[in-house]
């Protein structure tokens, strides 16, 4: 099981293929995600990656959370997650993960918190019929109907769908293909859209219900902040 990704939803647009078919694709960006912690066994119990992304500001970040951030050798991060994976699959602590951690062509389940819609009635929320639209029915056509029996059993059972707070859950969408990577500016476009606004943070995993391709890079695609500081010294002379 490799480490998953922390992006930012940029938005949507389409490519074309080279039959001219345009796909609708999400724009996700990934903007300095950077390892900063393992949890390990002996530990924690278990063995996961911890993830920063974004750049905070020193004055919203406590005394004790930068001197976590200093002791991995990492700017303060914005936004922090964990993903679990083998012991075999840790990647070291300052490790930033690149585009192409995922290939073209392999499918990635992704996670985020949809959109908030407000109060919403029965019919928005939950796709009802509402009711009719003559005999007898006056001034409640959208209403949701009856909501429980008389006597017995005497009460609203829980979880009954009604009108109510619309939005902002965390969802997972599956199986969507990972149709081109861009390394250099660090985005991932995956196909169809995907739950939560546009600057929303974005957790993307490997499919688990899809097999993982032969060319993935194992555990994962990084650089690390020592060899890309050697590399632009060597443009600069």
């Amino acid at each position: 099981m490799r480490s998953g990704v922390i992006a930012q939803k940029v938005g949507m647009t389409r490519v074309f293929t080279e039959a001219g078919e345009h796909v609708p694709v999400t724009v996700l960006k990934l903007d300095g995600c950077q390892v900063v912690a393992h949890r390990t066994k002996e530990q924690n119990g278990y063995t996961a990656v911890q993830l920063g992304i974004g750049r905070a500001k020193v004055k919203n970040v406590s005394k004790a959370e930068r001197g976590r951030f200093a002791v991995a050798k990492v700017e303060p991060k914005l936004k922090l997650a964990e993903f679990r994976v083998e012991e075999a699959e840790l990647l070291p602590v300052g490790a930033e993960i690149t585009a192409d951690h995922f290939v073209v062509g392999q499918f990635v389940d992704v996670t985020g918190t949809t959109i908030g819609k407000g109060f919403a009635g029965a019919m928005k929320r939950w796709n009802f019929g509402g009711l009719r639209a003559t005999h007898g029915v006056s001034i409640s056509h959208r209403s949701h109907g009856s909501t429980g029996g008389r006597q017995d059993p005497g009460k609203t059972f829980k979880n009954k769908k009604m009108a109510g707070h619309m939005g902002v859950d965390r969802v997972t969408t599956q199986n969507l293909r990972v149709v081109q990577t861009d390394v250099e500016r660090g985005l991932l476009l995956v196909e169809g859209s995907v739950p939560g606004h546009a600057g929303g943070w974005i957790f993307v995993r490997d499919a688990v219900k899809r097999a993982l391709p032969a060319e993935a890079p194992q555990p994962g695609k990084y650089r690390l902040a020592e060899a890309s500081a050697a590399q632009e010294d060597k443009k600069e002379d």
